[in-house]
């Protein structure tokens, strides 16, 4: 599937559109490509889009003054991706997002995304819907980290995702699972 068709797929999944509102929608969003550890956004950065991931996979991450990193989420195909606090907000960006792989994306900004909402009744139901689903993904893995241990979490993951075992390295896993990688690894290899 090009890019278009993983878009309207995706939209379809929560509302439909008609042609013309969908063509209307897609002709928002501009075509952006990566490579492998490029940055797409970096803390302190003015942040005006958010990212829908047509292939390849991004890291939306946080680094603390100990320069420890947290992984906040990946970001497969279908998945969208920004600093949503700092897009919302017109603030400096705190987190990081960048490339695990060669990565295509379609960019839409906040700006469009708010006159689609107001000019196409189900384009505002599809963000709204999207939303939804991410709140409950987020309270999910909050949950998850306060009531599971890591080997758990770890199942859990790569039986939701089993494609993330094949993309992503084993330190980036760690890192999102908030142990050291050496602390995976004695899981796996006592």
């Amino acid at each position: 599937m090009d890019a278009k068709e993983t878009l309207q797929a995706h939209v379809a999944k929560l509302t439909t559109l008609t042609d013309e509102n969908f063509d209307d929608f897609f002709s928002h969003f501009q075509h952006l490509s990566f490579k492998k550890g490029q940055a797409i956004i970096t803390a302190g950065d003015k942040v005006n889009c958010e990212y829908f991931v047509i292939s390849g996979c991004l890291k939306s991450f946080y680094v603390n003054d100990d320069l420890k990193m947290f992984i906040l989420q990946f970001a497969m195909p279908t998945w969208w991706a920004s600093d949503y606090k700092a897009l919302y907000s017109e603030s400096p960006a705190t987190i990081n997002i960048d490339c695990i792989a060669d990565a295509q994306v379609l960019c839409l900004t906040n700006e469009d995304r708010e006159q689609l909402c107001e000019n196409i009744k189900n384009v505002e139901r599809f963000f709204r819907l999207r939303t939804n689903k991410g709140y409950v993904a987020a309270q999910n893995r909050l949950l998850s980290v306060m009531n599971n241990n890591v080997k758990y979490r770890y199942e859990e993951l790569l039986k939701q995702y089993p494609e993330l075992y094949n993309i992503v390295p084993k330190n980036l896993i760690a890192a999102y699972l908030g142990v050291s990688r050496e602390t995976l690894s004695r899981l796996y290899n006592p």
